[in-house]
This record gives structure tokens, sequence and C-alpha cells, in this order.
């Protein structure tokens, strides 16, 4: 009988661990264990559910860029030229959107505090353009606008606050990237002859802002779609040189691929996607990797569908969020296994040590919550 109240106390506790690490409360450095892990798998859904809660924005925009500065400041970035802040969790939204870009479309924010960040908007031609702000959007200034009519550009990320990268699609058979190495006050586009050759059809999903992620100070991956395979695209030296390594999610169509990666560390990442077309079936929709991204391995119990954004939680080498149109899944193994926790539709997700935010469309954002009790 002790040993049954003992048993029973360990898995209470295990299931009470895992549901911080989902709600993104555990201390810094706290990991699930695989007691934990299990528990939160073979746990009644109820029980150790986590979900959103949702932040009314007041705004109908979609929006497909986040990022999450902590708990309580996050930007968004979407259609109709919109970038919001908020330093209150959400509880009020500032309207920050630069003069004049009603007609730009945003897909993707890198926020370096509540007071700096960079936005790109999608497009041909002139259509791509790069702003930054130094003081919460009060102010934007300009930093890149797309000369060639051929390209379009989809995200951007950054090593550390000085060195960023943005993505584009392929021109002349090869993706464009260009550098910046003053905080994205300035761009240069990367030499052509350092990228492996583009497949036919080949492109990068402006889904999410995570079509392209580093992690450390010189490493990035790009996620690509639309050509006979998925891929992904390592590069070790902050985008001079790249190298491409098949990943199995869906192919075969420019509506399917790779959508969105995390990486934890320069070594383990996660992979979603699918088909973005609403009613296709994505039975592949996730993958994982432990060596980098040169090679990948198809989740064993993917989410049911299309997801096209993924983030770590932080401080836990196990647990992690993906999102889409058609719900929400966590995973506590690493990618191996998702279960399903929501079934609203959000596109970006972000994760910093306090909690996890997401967006999407008609202006949705929304915090995650710790899981409930039955």
């Amino acid at each position: 009988m002790r040993r049954m109240g003992k048993s029973i106390r360990a898995a209470a506790a295990a299931v009470l661990g895992a549901a911080l690490l989902l709600a993104g409360n555990a201390p810094a450095g706290a990991t699930a264990a695989p007691a934990a892990r299990n528990a939160v798998r073979d746990a009644a859904p109820d029980a150790v559910r986590p979900a959103w809660q949702e932040r009314p924005t007041g705004s109908d925009a979609r929006f497909r860029g986040l990022a999450a500065v902590g708990r309580t400041t996050a930007w968004l970035a979407g259609s109709k030229g919109t970038v919001l802040l908020t330093r209150d969790g959400g509880t009020t939204w500032r309207n920050v959107s630069p003069p004049g870009a009603g007609a730009l479309e945003f897909r993707d924010v890198t926020a370096f505090d509540a007071r700096h960040a960079v936005v790109l908007a999608i497009g041909e031609g002139e259509a791509s353009r790069i702003l930054r702000t130094d003081d919460a959007g009060a102010t934007w200034k300009e930093s890149f606008r797309n000369p060639d009519p051929k390209a379009f550009y989809d995200c951007l990320t950054f090593f550390d606050h000085r060195h960023g990268i943005a993505l584009g699609d392929p021109v002349d058979g090869r993706f464009r990237v260009l550098a910046t190495r003053d905080g994205g006050r300035s761009w240069r586009a990367q030499p052509a002859a350092g990228m492996p050759a583009a497949l036919p059809g080949e492109a990068a999903f402006a889904a999410s802002g995570q079509c392209v992620v580093s992690s450390g100070p010189r490493d990035a991956w790009i996620a690509t779609g639309g050509g006979a395979v998925s891929r992904v695209l390592h590069s070790a030296d902050r985008g001079r040189t790249w190298r491409a390594a098949e990943a199995p999610l869906p192919a075969g169509d420019a509506a399917r691929g790779v959508f969105a990666l995390a990486f934890r560390d320069r070594t383990h990442g996660l992979a979603v996607g699918g088909d973005y077309r609403p009613g296709q079936p994505s039975p592949r929709a996730a993958a994982v990797t432990g060596d980098r991204g040169a090679s990948w391995t198809g989740a064993q119990r993917p989410p049911a569908g299309y997801r096209s954004g993924v983030a770590w939680l932080p401080g836990s080498r196990t647990a992690a969020v993906a999102v889409g149109p058609a719900g929400s899944d966590v995973t506590t193994d690493g990618g191996r296994t998702w279960r399903g926790f929501d079934t609203g539709s959000y596109d970006t997700v972000d994760c910093v040590p306090g909690g996890c935010w997401a967006a999407g469309e008609k202006g949705r954002a929304a915090l995650l919550v710790p899981p409930r009790g039955r």
C-alpha cells in the first residue's frame, strides 16, 4: 500500500513537472524526465492539456510575424502593413505600424527588446522591404527595398543583435540571401556561389516567419517546399555557404513542403509543414534531426494535419509546441510524438522564458496558459 501511494505521488509529480514545462513556467534549465513525458502521454488529455488564452488585439489583420520578448512584451507583424506592440501581456496593444505601409504585407519580425525591432514585407520586386525601429515603433527607417523584379523575400533571422540574414526565393536557380552586420540597418547580398542549385519549383513559404531560423552565433537553416522533395538547407558560416538535406515531409506540389523550423541548439531541430490547402491531408507533417540537419527522421506520431509554426519551450530538451490554421499540438519527447490540444487557428508561435505566444488570422493573438487538473 505504501509502495502504491508512493507511485501515485511520483506520477502526480511527474505530470505536474511536465505541465509546468508545457505552460512555460519551469525553472531555467529544467527538463522533462522520461517519467514526466510518459505521464503526459498516458494521462487523460484533460488532466494535462495546456490552453491558449486569447489576447484580443482589436485588429482584423492576419499576423504571421511574431516576436516574443517576454511574457509581457511581444511584437506582431501582419497584413495591411500592420505592426502591433504589447508591454502588458496582451491586455492592450499599441498600433506602431510604419506610416504609409498599408499596402505592404508584413510576414516576419525580429525584436531585440521592447524598443528595437526589424520587420520584413514580402512580395515581388519593391514590395519586398525591410524596416527597423529604435524607438518602439514611433519612427521607422527603411533599410532595404528589393530592386530585382524577379526576387521575392520571405523571412529573416538574427544570430545576435548585429548579425542576421534574410531569405528570398530562387532567382536564376538559387535561393537569395541578404546579410546584415549592423542590426538590420543595412543589407548586402551574399554570393550565389555558396548556395546549392534549387530544385524545379522549389521555394520557401512566408507562412510564419520561420522559413529561415538560426541557433548560436553562426548556424542557420532554410525550410523549402514546392519541389519533388522537401529539403532543409544548413549553413555554419552565417549564410555564406549551404548544404541541402531531404526532409520526409509532403512534397511534389507547390502547396507542400517544410513550412517552419525550430532549433533548441545547433544540433537538435524540428520541422513542421505539410499541404497548406484546407481539407488536404498531411500525413507526414513533422520531422526531427539530431545532427544539425544533415538528416531528418519523420515523427512517429505527427500532428494531425498541416502546421505552419513550431517552437521549443525554453529550458526544455524535449517539449515544443506546433501551430497551424487547423489546430495546435505539443510534444514532450523531442518531436517524436505529438498530441493535439487546441483546434483554433494560429499561424505562428514563439516561446520565451515565462510563456509561449501565438498569432494568426483575424487579429488573433494568445498566450499559453497552464493546464487545469480534472
